[in-house]
């Protein structure tokens, strides 16, 4: 992954988490989720994510939300099960470790993780490798395509506002 991408998404996930955190603290349900004693609800993050998104690219028309909407969803969902990263899923210490709640590790990483931990031969470690570097190119292809669908329906403004936001390169 380029180095400016890199810092893109770094840049989108830091922004995310900074709007969950204040996101978070609106909530004042009854102990539910997102409440007292309750974990954060994804739905709700979602829907208000997405409806800071919908503001950011000045989105009024609900007719013209229900097409970009689906879009942008893809091209999320897309990327973090691309967006990987050099500490693998979920962060450091992979997924359960701190940041845990990236992606799970794919099948691939998986097979190239247990390869490194029980010292296979380097031929089994290179096939390990070479299939997991496949992977990944297969899910950074997906996730161009939906970019690339995505930025179809947008307007200039939007397209850059989305570029802002990480969302498109």
């Amino acid at each position: 992954m380029k180095l400016k991408t890199r810092f893109s998404v770094w840049g989108m996930a830091a922004a995310l988490c900074l709007c969950g955190a204040s996101l978070f603290a609106q909530d004042d349900n009854d102990g539910g989720p997102g409440g007292p004693g309750g974990g954060p609800d994804p739905a709700q993050f979602q829907q208000r994510m997405m409806s800071q998104i919908r503001q950011s690219l000045n989105v009024t028309n609900d007719d013209e939300w229900s097409v970009i909407q689906p879009m942008l969803q893809k091209v999320m969902d897309t990327r973090r099960d691309a967006d990987m990263g050099m500490m693998g899923p979920g962060g450091p210490g992979g997924p359960g470790g701190p940041g845990g709640l990236g992606p799970q590790a794919s099948a691939e990483q998986q097979a190239l993780q247990k390869a490194l931990d029980n010292k296979a031969p380097v031929e089994q470690i290179k096939d390990a490798l070479a299939k997991y570097r496949a992977a990944r190119q297969d899910k950074q292809a997906r996730l161009e395509t939906a970019q690339a669908s995505l930025k179809s329906v947008l307007t200039a403004r939007q397209e850059a506002q989305a570029v802002l936001l990480g969302l498109l390169r």
